[in-house]
């Protein structure tokens, strides 16, 4: 008797500690909540990494399939005890202690391969950590898994020979944006707490722009890119992607700063680093003149235009002024300033001798041997031919000096805290077609700080960045300025085929029977609805009772005004002259949210009906 109360004791208490630990749930949780639910018990490191884990293992290879993790670290669960063992003696390091990490996989780490995306480099480690990923380390934070990437970061989709083509979790038959597009779609999916990326032009912002996420292009010298590959070392910058304003904040302020590794960060060593959680409140936006940038909204699609005049109105209508402004020569300062395709090659090289390659030696060998997706294919080749001419070279250097002035010249004409205009003028494209819309290059060949921060979605659910750029080194007052946009409006959503996994798995698929007869009409459908794939399918035929021809069978939805015989058709199913039919339908929010909310129709159309058609719910 004795030993059954001590066996139920014993079995109570492993369920209490089991159910305690996992009484947060990772999905969408921001760094504050998570550390919360570490100092009180609530959960612990270990448990964070099998709960993101777990996420990874549902929707990365899995369900939407979104392609984003490279490689998961294998040391995570045992770093993950020692930091909890770590807290219990002597408290956290930082409010990343314990917290799971997503590192782009062009930043070197010492325990897993670090790739670039490519199959040239797929079992490449480096000699020496990225100096950011050393910060990261410092501070307690764990990094879980390698992110891919548009291939050597050289472009805004993010395919790649290793991996392939991530996928957009808001909507999986679109791209993610690049090159930090497995940051950004990992992110979104709550794959991690926060994820590391790049920006040479865009590749920071742009994922954020199209994963509803905020991503800050640091000043150039703010943060060390030391052990990050390179593009374009004059450009390349590092630094965070988050789902709120202050998570990002939290990561900037434990990985800016000095690096006698990086020169461009010398400046750094005169300058207090800025203190972005501190500064996250400083703004009254009632004081705010933003410049609304009018060459960077031309041939922006209508949904991009529509959500961030909305954006700008709501700044408007808290008291800030919006002029309009623009920059005549601005085309000639970028064309002039560029100088990405004189660097890579150099870069590359060194970079592959600094952090000792043993395979591959350089970009030539890379090229020859054919080692790369034809994705990049003309950019490769383009490089590698690429003979530096010093003088223009210097002459393009010197050209970013002239950009620089004439943005700041404009700011301070205007006496302007910031430019607004939209990150990137396009919607996330079909994956395989070319996206185009960027506006990364005036903060990339400037210098200046650069924040993508989310402004809600288009009608067919795309999310949609507006760009702050602001002035040099003045880079937490881009934060500061999003802050009450992102307090007041929440224009966060989660991606809807990524929820929140019930018991460890993902929602599993519904499946129903639908039997119509009505006045003669018989119908039979077989349908599917699956979240994790936004996919609605279904196989439909006449039923045995069915009298006379059925012209066709349609889908409608209920509205707040009830459901009526003239709602307007959002699915076919069925036509003329048919006596079954098969087919899956991709999705809208809208038509997810009435299924969810059961406000779907059948609507049929016979002979022996009414011209109107009959319905039947769902």
């Amino acid at each position: 008797m004795i030993r059954n109360r001590l066996l139920i004791f014993i079995f109570t208490s492993l369920f209490s500690i089991g159910t305690h630990a996992q009484s947060i749930d990772v999905f969408e949780a921001s760094i504050g909540e998570l550390q919360s639910a570490l100092e009180n018990g609530a959960t612990t490191s270990a448990d964070l990494v099998d709960q993101y884990l777990a996420r990874i293992a549902a929707y990365d290879k899995q369900g939407p399939a979104l392609n984003s993790i490279v490689r998961i670290n294998s040391n995570a669960k045992e770093q993950a005890a020692a930091l909890d063992a770590e807290r219990t003696h002597s408290g956290p390091r930082s409010l990343l202690h314990g917290i799971p990490v997503l590192v782009k996989d062009n930043y070197n780490t010492t325990d897993m391969p670090t790739t670039g995306g490519s199959v040239a480099l797929a079992n490449f480690v480096p000699s020496e950590s990225a100096s950011q990923v050393d910060l990261l380390l410092e501070a307690g934070a764990i990094i879980i898994a390698k992110t891919n990437l548009h291939e050597y970061a050289y472009g805004i989709t993010s395919i790649a020979s290793l991996l392939g083509q991530t996928r957009n979790p808001y909507d999986i038959r679109r791209v993610p944006g690049g090159s930090s597009g497995g940051t950004g779609a990992a992110v979104a999916a709550s794959f991690g707490a926060i994820g590391m990326g790049s920006d040479t032009c865009g590749s920071i912002r742009i994922p954020s722009a199209f994963n509803n996420l905020i991503g800050l292009r640091p000043s150039k010298g703010l943060s060390s890119i030391y052990g990050i590959m390179p593009l374009s070392h004059t450009q390349d910058t590092g630094g965070p992607l988050a789902r709120s304003v202050e998570d990002l904040a939290i990561v900037l302020d434990l990985t800016v700063g000095y690096d006698p590794n990086d020169e461009a960060t010398e400046v750094m060593r005169s300058m207090t680093p800025p203190n972005f959680q501190a500064a996250l409140n400083s703004i009254a936006v009632d004081e705010l003149r933003i410049g609304k940038f009018m060459p960077y909204f031309e041939n922006a699609s209508g949904g991009t235009q529509a959500a961030i005049d909305e954006a700008l109105e709501w700044y408007e209508s808290q008291g800030a002024e919006i002029v309009e402004v623009e920059l005549p020569n601005l085309s000639e300062l970028v064309r002039s300033s560029g100088v990405l395709a004189q660097e890579f090659k150099t870069d590359l090289d060194q970079y592959l001798t600094l952090f000792q390659s043993q395979d591959i030696k350089d970009l030539s060998e890379i090229v020859d041997l054919g080692l790369y997706h034809e994705a990049i294919q003309p950019q490769m080749i383009r490089s590698r031919d690429t003979e530096v001419d010093e003088e223009a070279y210097r002459t393009a250097l010197a050209a970013r000096t002239d950009l620089r002035e004439a943005v700041e010249n404009l700011l301070a004409e205007h006496d302007l805290d910031v430019l607004a205009y939209p990150t990137i003028t396009q919607t996330s494209v079909l994956i395989g077609d070319a996206q185009t819309g960027s506006r990364c290059q005036m903060a990339a060949q400037s210098g200046l700080p650069a924040l993508s921060m989310p402004v809600g979605l288009t009608n067919n659910g795309l999310p949609v960045g507006m760009e702050l750029l602001g002035k040099h080194f003045q880079d937490a007052v881009l934060l500061a300025i999003a802050k009450p946009y992102e307090e007041m409006v929440d224009p966060r959503s989660a991606p809807s085929v990524t929820p929140a996994l019930e018991n460890g798995a993902p929602p599993t698929d519904e499946s129903e029977r639908l039997q119509f007869n009505q006045l003669g009409a018989s119908l039979i459908i077989d349908f599917n609805y699956s979240v994790i794939t936004n996919s609605f399918s279904y196989y439909i035929r006449l039923g045995s009772e069915n009298n006379g021809e059925v012209f066709a069978a349609t889908l409608v939805i209920d509205t707040e005004e009830g459901v009526e015989l003239n709602d307007p058709i959002v699915l076919n199913l069925l036509g003329p002259d048919s006596d079954e039919a098969v087919g899956e339908f991709f999705m809208s929010g809208e038509f997810r949210e009435a299924y969810e909310q059961e406000r779907l129709y059948l609507k049929v159309f016979a002979d022996s009906l009414p011209v109107t058609g009959a319905i039947q719910q769902l």
